[in-house]
């Protein structure tokens, strides 16, 4: 891994058109760096796009490497295969075939009918300054913008030192050490136990690991387990590291109420049945806490591909994701997806969606080039004998697996019931604007607000800086009835996926400089 990846410095800021590529990737995570090194490695001239300093994503994030900061990848699973993909990523920017912009976002994705091709507005990640162009276009566009940590509030989640479970290890990998010394991880799915034994790896205590789910939906499942051996291995080392560690594990449990004035202090916790009800009697309270993480699976971050069209469903864990064919072609002529925009699977999975997809775009691409330059009739569409004939039929057995591990692993991981019902009306909900649970139950049961953009309007819950990325699951689901037990409640994903849609439509995509809009080329 090179101290400090090159980024084609070459390409400055243009006075007249925007530089253009054959390829263009969103996201320089695990699905984006294996799309940008496919594509480079087929001959493709590539533009990849990050929001990062440097390429790993929120999976692979790792020390400055501007810093000259060592990173041995003690908290890192996949570490070789990251090292692998760094290497081809690297190889095609010092050929030439790759150009990297960091710190950059992409603000608004546009299909341009008149030329074939997609614009993209580049600006700053991370607030002022200006991106080294405001705009380029690619021939064929590869989004793989993966998600983010799935939020549902608790009684006292706005004091600090309570984070999402993602934003603890991300934490660590980045600067090698820890946002406090003791804390508990609560929520539900696998994604708790890595975040756990990194805590332990980092020299600080985990007081508990608390499990919504009972574990037994993972029995009619087991077969989907079993085809992928290498989740077992992983598994089997967390039970070592809890083991090692005296870490308990404890299983349809969770928060209640999050402790303390100025910070966290500690939390009550309660055993629930599987309607979600509490346990009488189950309540207890941890003390001298200083840190809780907070996981209920992760949210695609569909900004872009609904901007552009995509055809969009809901997942069996409640997430909006886009629609594609093996290649990871969407609906969109040109336009692939991959990773978690396309299903919620892990890091392996969205390796081999981006493997393809950057493999298929450039096949594709260059393909119609040919075809053009020697007077043939040429349509990029959907599923291209070129490009289908690329995919495997070991690939295609590796997509059918991990894909059936997931949704395996949603459904025995599932957003627990009766989380409203123990919310207080002084509860926040809203951290950004402090919106209330009480505040939001009044504009549901007295004003008719029953979709996140009637509550957005009422209420101003998901208008602060985050834009609903960290309320907007829990909004949705209050504003649509669910989150409760009894006769009359309404599953999380029902209730949520009209609203995710809506709140997935984004003329702009991410916060931007006024300068981004008048660089506008059109």
């Amino acid at each position: 891994m090179s101290a400090q990846a090159p980024t084609n410095a070459h390409v400055s800021r243009p006075t007249g058109r925007a530089p253009k590529f054959d390829v263009a990737v969103v996201g320089a995570g695990p699905a984006g760096l294996a799309a940008a090194a496919a594509a480079s490695d087929n001959g493709a001239r590539v533009a990849v796009v990050d929001s990062a300093e440097q390429p790993g994503g929120q999976y692979w994030r790792h020390r400055s490497e501007a810093a000259g900061a060592p990173e041995a990848g003690e908290f890192h699973h996949g570490w070789k295969q990251y090292l692998g993909l760094r290497a081809r990523f690297d190889a095609g920017l010092a050929a030439g075939r790759i150009t990297f912009f960091p710190s950059t976002s992409v603000w608004m994705a546009r299909a341009l009918s008149h030329s074939d091709v997609f614009a993209l507005e580049l600006a700053p990640a991370h607030g002022g300054g200006q991106s080294r162009v405001p705009s380029i276009r690619a021939a064929s566009l590869v989004l793989a913008t993966g998600g983010y940590d799935r939020q549902l509030p608790v009684p006292g989640w706005q004091l600090p030192g309570v984070m999402a479970a993602g934003g603890i290890q991300a934490f660590v990998k980045q600067n090698g050490m820890l946002p406090g010394s003791r804390f508990v991880i609560a929520g539900t799915g696998p994604f708790l136990l890595p975040v756990a034994a990194n805590i332990t790896q980092a020299g600080g205590a985990v007081a508990a690991v608390l499990e919504s789910a009972s574990l037994a939906g993972w029995l009619p499942r087991a077969h989907r387990a079993a085809g992928v051996p290498a989740k077992a291995v992983e598994g089997a080392g967390y039970v070592a590291t809890f083991l090692k560690h005296r870490i308990p594990y404890r299983v349809r449990t969770v928060i209640t109420e999050i402790l303390g004035t100025d910070s966290v202090t500690g939390v009550r916790t309660a055993r629930v049945r599987s309607t979600g009800e509490v346990i009488p009697g189950s309540e207890r309270e941890l003390t001298g806490i200083d840190g809780v993480g907070l996981g209920w699976g992760f949210t695609p971050q569909l900004e872009l591909p609904v901007q552009l069209g995509v055809e969009t469903r809901v997942d069996v864990d409640g997430s909006l994701v886009g629609i594609v064919d093996e290649t990871g072609l969407s609906s969109v002529r040109g336009l692939y997806l991959a990773g978690e925009i396309t299903g919620v699977g892990g890091a392996p999975l969205s390796v081999l969606e981006g493997e393809i997809a950057g493999r298929s775009a450039a096949l594709e691409t260059l393909g119609t080039r040919q075809a053009k330059a020697a007077d043939q009739t040429a349509t990029p569409g959907h599923g291209s004998s070129t490009a289908l004939d690329a995919v495997t039929g070991a690939e295609r057995r590796a997509l059918a697996r991990n894909r059936g591990f997931a949704e395996a692993m949603h459904l025995a991981h599932p957003v627990p019931a009766g989380w409203a019902d123990r919310l207080t009306p002084e509860t926040t909900v809203c951290r950004c604007e402090e919106v209330s649970y009480g505040e939001l139950d009044h504009a549901h049961g007295e004003l008719a607000a029953e979709d996140l953009r009637t509550e957005k309007g009422l209420t101003r819950a998901g208008m602060g800086w985050c834009q609903g990325r960290v309320c907007g699951f829990a909004v949705s689901c209050l504003s649509g009835g669910a989150g409760r037990v009894g006769a009359d409640a309404v599953p999380a994903p029902a209730a949520a996926a009209q609203s995710l849609a809506q709140s997935a439509k984004r003329p702009i995509a991410q916060p931007l400089p006024l300068s981004a809009l008048r660089d506008l080329e059109d």
